[in-house]
């Protein structure tokens, strides 16, 4: 069983940056995928950056690509995502998931979509233009 909480969300400018962060509990944190979603008023969450268990592999969305670096630190049981050039398009509510990693390939495209099991409950970003 994995916990998970974000923080880290707020109000910023188009141009901007934030970084946030997700606190995970139990002992096995550092045996799960991580990943971060968000949904935007009116539409279908989507996947936004995945790394794999031992941070070795990451995964981005297009639209994130260059802009949104995802990291952990298993020690601390915690996975952040530094987001940069912020454009009001990101505007969402932004959620930590976790799962359980199957076989990857170098590139890591499973990371995106692969079952997660747990999810936090998510915090909001808005982007001012």
């Amino acid at each position: 069983q994995v916990q998970l909480v974000e923080s880290g969300g707020g109000l910023v400018q188009a141009g901007g940056s934030l970084r946030l962060s997700c606190a995970a509990s139990g002992r096995t944190f550092s045996r799960y995928a991580m990943g971060w979603f968000r949904q935007a008023p009116g539409k279908e969450r989507e996947f936004a950056a995945a790394i794999s268990w031992s941070g070795g592999i990451t995964y981005y969305a297009n639209s994130m690509k260059g802009r949104f670096t995802i990291s952990r630190d298993n020690a601390k049981n915690t996975v952040n995502l530094q987001m940069n050039n912020l454009k009001p398009e990101d505007t969402a509510v932004y959620y930590c998931a976790a799962g359980p990693q199957p076989p990857l390939s170098a590139w890591g495209y499973t990371l995106s979509t692969m079952r997660y099991d747990y999810w936090g409950q998510g915090t909001q970003v808005t982007v001012s233009s």
